[in-house]
């Protein structure tokens, strides 16, 4: 089975522990450095989401806690943003920064940014293509049906790209989140500004890291699809 090729875990399993555990590190290294840093106004991550509503464009939508470390996230179902209790009661930079990051998210929906329309169009075909992928390129290698490993691949593809999509986004909602925090005037100082930078450069690491295995991940089943149409000729 392809599962037990050695190549496997020398060019994805292990470039994968590296590259995600590296960027997990960066990320709460960073986070820690600046979650001790106050921010000038003493602002907690909630007081700055609710400060960024009043003193920018944004159309003001509900804010909530929720458990866990770093599970802060826009939900646009519900039209909500929640924010992890570290973030919520935090007066940092840290927290300063991850609250802008998630209303970054928010004005993306709000101003129908081309990104985020892209990945709704996406949407649909990501909720049957993991499962698809993994059983046509289960059943493809199993029975050497070269056209059903084919299938796998582009339906995990798919997957692919919808991973490389979402770093744009993710950049795309710090380089907003920064600007919101310098249009209700709560970078104040150059610390701010350096930290907030960092704390969101180190959070896009991770979805870095993520969009690079899932292209070394799909260029191994190419490579595997082409070893086998090679064996078999």
């Amino acid at each position: 089975m392809f599962y037990f090729d050695p190549a496997y875990f020398l060019y994805i399993a292990l470039p994968t522990l590296l590259l995600s555990g590296l960027a997990q590190f960066y990320l709460q290294s960073t986070f820690q450095k600046w979650s001790r840093i106050p921010n000038t106004e003493q602002l907690t991550g909630m007081e700055v989401a609710q400060t960024l509503f009043a003193r920018t464009s944004l159309q003001t939508i509900p804010l909530e806690r929720t458990g866990g470390a770093l599970t802060d996230h826009y939900d646009p179902r519900n039209n909500i943003v929640r924010l992890s209790t570290v973030i919520a009661d935090q007066p940092s930079i840290g927290a300063m920064a991850v609250a802008a990051h998630e209303l970054g998210h928010v004005q993306q929906y709000q101003t129908r940014s081309s990104l985020i329309a892209l990945r709704h169009f996406l949407m649909p075909a990501l909720q049957f293509s993991p499962t698809l992928s993994y059983i046509a390129l289960f059943l493809g290698f199993m029975f050497s049906i070269t056209g059903l490993m084919w299938l796998g691949v582009f339906f995990f593809g798919l997957m692919v790209l919808f991973s490389l999509l979402t770093l744009p986004i993710e950049l795309d909602a710090s380089r907003r989140g920064l600007n919101l925090l310098r249009e209700a005037g709560l970078l104040d100082t150059s610390q701010e500004e350096q930290g907030a930078r960092q704390v969101l450069t180190a959070a896009a690491m991770t979805y870095l890291a993520a969009a690079i295995t899932s292209v070394l991940q799909l260029l191994y089943y190419v490579s595997l699809i082409q070893r086998r149409q090679g064996y078999s000729r």
